[in-house]
């Protein structure tokens, strides 16, 4: 049986790749970050947007291509339900051609995926409740009553549903980064603190084995209000409480290295709001995630183009380039993902990686 392409990023490789990009002029040194062994882009292709149809299906393989093959981008952002599995399919389709073309290694690109929503399979002949149905009530792998909010549900047997279709999806034997997808958004409500410590304890636990087995390198949580709201309301997460529920199931060696928040200048708490602690110190979401180890990723940097002209035009910036300058110049901060689907979008982001991220001054002004 094939099991996609072999391997992971890697320290060596990811390194290579950054090395190529900054002896041919392709990025400025202070692009590629380092996360541990791994060397990643400040920008990363995200792939949220757009419609499930085959059209997106080829503007969206067009965008990844050219992004890895720029050499300036080596991280790539999906979820399972993303254009109902389509996204993973592109991506999948993308890195492989690239590959194939000798245009990078698997070892040299990281790949996330996220896993927690319902996810019917638009390119199905089925309608979305008949797939449910059969493909997952019908399996096994999910009860009807176990869906939290008619959408979301992370039970074991579920999740592992989940990453198996995904890397078929992705054609991978592993996945570099698993995220559970807004877990405290879709279900804290619902199930209560006690129960949903329980089922994310169960979560993790399940991920730490999927390490164990090599079908993915690392896990993390992808959110949207939880890490970055006031400590006193609803749905709010503690960062150290995550990393010690992890160490607490996978030991000092746990897998839980990565978060995913919004991040643009509508939206700048991770950078402002010191809604953290660590100890006793209160911190913001940057400055706790790099005391507890744990590396970030940011989502709509442009909000959909709310955030287009929120930042000065500084530099000889363009278009889109300020937004994301904003961003990727937060201190501590790892990679922005940005979702593109346009080659002169991808052309114009990536002409951002020539140029280096603003200093801690000028983006504290921007906070102002």
């Amino acid at each position: 049986m094939d099991t996609g392409l072999t391997g992971h990023a890697t320290g060596p490789g990811t390194r290579a790749i950054a090395d190529r990009a900054r002896s041919h002029g392709r990025a400025c040194p202070e692009h590629f970050r380092t996360f541990g062994e791994l060397t990643l882009s400040s920008l990363g292709l995200g792939t949220y947007l757009g419609e499930p149809d085959p059209e997106t299906d080829h503007r969206v393989e067009e965008a990844v291509a050219e992004g890895l093959r720029s050499g300036a981008i080596n991280v790539v952002d999906t979820a399972i339900n993303y254009r109902h599995q389509r996204a993973e399919r592109s991506v999948g389709r993308a890195l492989r051609e690239v590959i194939r073309r000798g245009g990078v290694s698997r070892e040299e690109v990281f790949v996330s995926t996220k896993g927690g929503y319902l996810a019917p399979d638009s390119e199905s002949p089925l309608p979305p409740g008949v797939w449910v149905a059969r493909e997952i009530f019908g399996t096994g792998a999910l009860r009807p009553e176990q869906v939290v909010g008619g959408s979301h549900a992370m039970t074991v047997p579920y999740l592992r549903d989940q990453l198996g279709r995904s890397l078929k999806n992705l054609g991978l034997e592993t996945v570099d980064l698993l995220y559970l997808h807004n877990p405290a958004e879709a279900e804290m409500a619902a199930l209560g603190p006690r129960k949903f410590d329980d089922q994310l304890r169960e979560a993790f636990a399940f991920y730490e084995g999927a390490r164990r087995v090599g079908r993915i390198r690392f896990y993390g949580l992808a959110t949207w209000d939880s890490l970055r709201m006031g400590r006193s309301e609803p749905g709010y997460l503690s960062l150290e409480r995550m990393v010690a529920l992890a160490r607490d199931v996978g030991g000092e060696e746990h897998g839980f290295r990565f978060v995913q928040f919004p991040l643009n200048p509508v939206m700048p708490e991770a950078s402002l709001l010191h809604n953290q602690r660590v100890g006793s110190r209160a911190m913001t979401l940057l400055e706790a995630a790099s005391a507890l180890g744990v590396g970030t990723f940011s989502s709509v940097p442009l909000l959909q183009g709310e955030a287009l002209g929120q930042v000065p035009p500084t530099g000889g910036l363009t278009g889109s380039q300020p937004v994301l300058q904003f961003s990727r110049s937060a201190p501590g901060h790892l990679t922005t993902l940005v979702g593109q689907k346009d080659a002169a979008h991808v052309k114009e982001n990536l002409a951002l990686a020539r140029v280096p991220p603003a200093d801690e001054a000028t983006f504290r002004s921007w906070l102002a």
